[in-house]
This record gives C-alpha cells, sequence and structure tokens, in this order.
C-alpha cells in the first residue's frame, strides 16, 4: 500500500542579498509560517485519486447543494474540497486549513453506522475533526445547516 502525501502550503521565497550579514538563504514570513503551519500534510492512498474523480463526477443532489454554499471560498473564505482521499478512504469535503472533513450521511449510510464510526475514528487519529449532516437536512433546511457549519468553524478557529 502507498500513501502520498498533499499539501497546500504556499513556496518558500528565497531573498538574495539578506540584511542578516553572511546569509544568502531561504528566509521566512511569518505570515507565511502561519499559513504553512494551517494546512497540515494529509496522506492517502494513491489509487483513492480515481475512485475520488468518479464521485465528484456522480455527486448527489445534496453533495451538489452544499457544494454550491461553501466552494470559492464562499463560506467564512475557507476553501473547501470534494471527495477527499485521506489515509483509505475519500470524505465527502475537506479544509485543509481547519483540518474539518464535513460528511453527508444519506442512505448508503443507512447499513453502515458502524464502519462509518470506526472509518471517522482512523481519521481523527490525524487530528482531523468530523462535523456529519443528514441527506435529507440539507435538502430541506439548508439554511440550518449552514448555521450549524459556520458555528462548528468559528469554534475550531
Amino acid at each position: 500500500m502507498t500513501y502520498r502525501f498533499i499539501s497546500t502550503a504556499p513556496k518558500q521565497h528565497r531573498i538574495e542579498n539578506c540584511p542578516i550579514e553572511g546569509t544568502t538563504g531561504v528566509i521566512y514570513v511569518i505570515e507565511q509560517l502561519i499559513q504553512v503551519n494551517k494546512n497540515r500534510i494529509v496522506p492517502y492512498r494513491e489509487d483513492l485519486k480515481t475512485k475520488a474523480r468518479e464521485l465528484r463526477k456522480n455527486s448527489t443532489l445534496s453533495e451538489i447543494l452544499l457544494w454550491q454554499e461553501i466552494k470559492e471560498r464562499k463560506i467564512l473564505d475557507l476553501q473547501f474540497h470534494r471527495q477527499v482521499p485521506i489515509l483509505d478512504f475519500i470524505v465527502d469535503f475537506y479544509c485543509h486549513e481547519l483540518k474539518l472533513a464535513i460528511e453527508i450521511d444519506g442512505s448508503s449510510h443507512d447499513y453502515n453506522y458502524n464502519y462509518d464510526i470506526s472509518r471517522q475514528a482512523e481519521i481523527e487519529k490525524y487530528g482531523i475533526h468530523f462535523i456529519r449532516f443528514d441527506d435529507l437536512e440539507i435538502k430541506k433546511n439548508l439554511p440550518n445547516v449552514l448555521r450549524s457549519l459556520k458555528q462548528e468553524i468559528e469554534s475550531l478557529r
């Protein structure tokens, strides 16, 4: 089993003629250090990339509805990604900056409760937080879902 590491950390900036005498190395700006710290590395199984791509092409209605509200930094200026491989699993949505996974529990989860719980526990070992929403809740009460999501985000900041 092979794992690949991903990161959204910004590039390092090389400063020639560094003001520190005798140094021409890499200087990190404090803001970049904070950004690197926020966007932690997440391991995943390489073969899950194809499956994740397929899941993105075949999203459920609830996934589409929620995605329309959280994509392009629409919610508290945070970037979310769809169908993200993490370890041996794929989470519905993921924010690298907060290490927050969003899962939508629908009919595919009805008979997999124990699997979902063990999967979540395995991923949480990497410091990833989970928030789960019911498929019907998203379809019938999206404003309340977004309010709950914002509260969770604020508690993680």
